[in-house]
Order: C-alpha cells, then structure tokens, then sequence
C-alpha cells in the first residue's frame, strides 16, 4: 500500500490515479461550490456528508457515523472510482477533511493517500469541467474491527485517547455543534491542524514523531483518535502512519455521540 501522503510529483507518477475532491466547511460554504469553481482537472467530488456518512443514524450516533459499506461502496463505484484505482485525495485546509476518504479506502484495503500541499500543490490551471469517469466496480468491504474503537474505549479503555479538535474546543470553552463542551476524561489534545505547515505540507517525520510522543505516542496500535464528528480525527491517524508509528483506531462517534451521554466531560 503506498504511503498515506503523497506529493504531487510522485502522485503524477503513478498508474491508475484519481483525484478526489473532498473539500468541506462548517461554516455554511458548500465544498461543491468550491469545486464547481475549480478543481485539478479530472478529480471527482467527494461529499463528506452525502458520501461518507450515514445518513439514517440517530443524533446520538455522532454527526457523521460510518456509512453501511455496502452504500459506501455503491458512492464510490457512482463517481467512477474502481477496487483498483489509487485515490489520491485533498482540500483546501491541509487535508483534514480530505483525511476522512482516505482513512475509509485504506481501512478497507485500498490504495488512497493525501495530496501533500492540497489544492494548492497543484503548479498549473485548474478546471471547471465535469468529470468523464463511467461507474466502476467497487467492492463493500466491513469496516475492520481492529481499525475501530467504541465509546467504551475511548472513555478509560486502557488507550492513549487523542482529541484532534482546536485547543479551544477542547479546554470547553467553546462548543459551536455539539450538545456539551468539553473532551473525554483523560484524552489528550493533538489538534490536527498541527500536523501540517502554514502551506498545508506535512511537517517532517521526524517533527511528527515528537508531537506524538509529547502525548504519549510511541506506537499508534495502541491510541483511540477522535474529533468532533469522526473527519478530522482521521487526519492524526494518517499523520502517524505517515511517521512510521503504526496503525490507531477511530472512535467514529467521537465527541458528537459522547457529548450526549451522561459521561463526565473533562474541561482545563
């Protein structure tokens, strides 16, 4: 499987590339209006919402629950994307949202990494035409058992138990989405945003490994990654594969189904 980050030179290399547009914003911008105005030329658009998430799950499923892998893989087969295709995936934020898609591929065994640098790492024009994929075959795979963690987990399951969310949110200070402010007790605030440098290019695996292991993270087989919905905590997942610390599991509720429990909410 290649590498979860991939800049664009090496990703221009490769066979059987697509490019996935993944761009998604909480402030009431719609990522298919960004893309619709352009996008690298060929590169589908992946909706995080219509695409990635269950739409039928109750509020207390979190935001963005897992999508059934069978109509997951029924989205993917629609925008033309094949079981071997390699889906090289970005945004325009460092590639948090972007993470989610390429989390999902790779848990099921498919080849997707993150465009270093996002949209902006693309050197020439970009497009406004349409896509020209015809459906493909794409496989439902179940989402593996040891890529996921449950709320039991996260909530003093013996993990190293990472919140990828802004500092602020973390510390409860604020809380725009969810029902309460606050992290889950003993969870430890990486926020994801940090990962990558004022252009949105990953830091050095060198630079990445001490920002884990100042929280605690040698080894990734045994960390619960979580955020507000289950997106952006892909993003720290990817960031310590890409650092060579192993594989983590997300906690795909994450603070929007544990925010409506009755569980204790830490704040500092």
């Amino acid at each position: 499987m290649i590498d979860p980050v991939v800049d664009f030179a090496t990703a221009a290399t490769m066979d059987g590339v697509v490019f996935a547009d993944v761009r998604y914003y909480l402030d009431g911008r719609r990522g298919r209006d960004a893309y619709d105005r352009g996008h690298l030329p060929g590169a589908v658009f992946v909706d995080v919402d219509a695409d990635l998430a269950d739409h039928d799950a109750p509020p207390a499923h979190g935001r963005h629950p897992l999508p059934d892998p069978g109509f997951f893989a029924a989205r993917m087969a629609s925008l033309g994307i094949a079981d071997q295709d390699r889906v090289i995936a970005y945004d325009d934020s460092g590639g948090v949202m972007a993470a989610r898609l390429v989390w999902m591929l790779r848990a099921t065994g498919h080849d997707a990494a993150l465009l270093d640098g996002g949209l902006a790492a693309y050197p020439d024009d970009l497009s406004t035409d349409p896509p020209r994929r015809p459906p493909a075959h794409f496989t439902a795979r179940p989402w593996p058992a040891e890529r996921l963690a449950s709320i039991d987990d996260a909530d003093g399951g013996g993990f190293v138990v990472l919140d990828a969310r802004q500092a602020e949110r973390f510390r409860g200070e604020t809380e725009p989405i969810d029902p309460r402010a606050g992290h889950i007790p003993g969870a430890r605030n990486v926020p994801c945003r940090g990962n990558v440098d004022d252009d949105g290019r990953f830091l050095g695996r060198e630079a990445l490994r001490e920002r884990f292991a100042a929280a605690g993270v040698t080894d990734a087989g045994r960390v619960v990654s979580y955020c507000g919905s289950g997106v952006t905590a892909c993003h720290n997942l990817l960031a310590m594969e890409h650092a060579g610390l192993g594989v983590g599991r997300l906690f795909p509720g994450s603070w929007s189904a544990y925010s409506h429990t009755d569980r204790p909410a830490a704040t500092v």
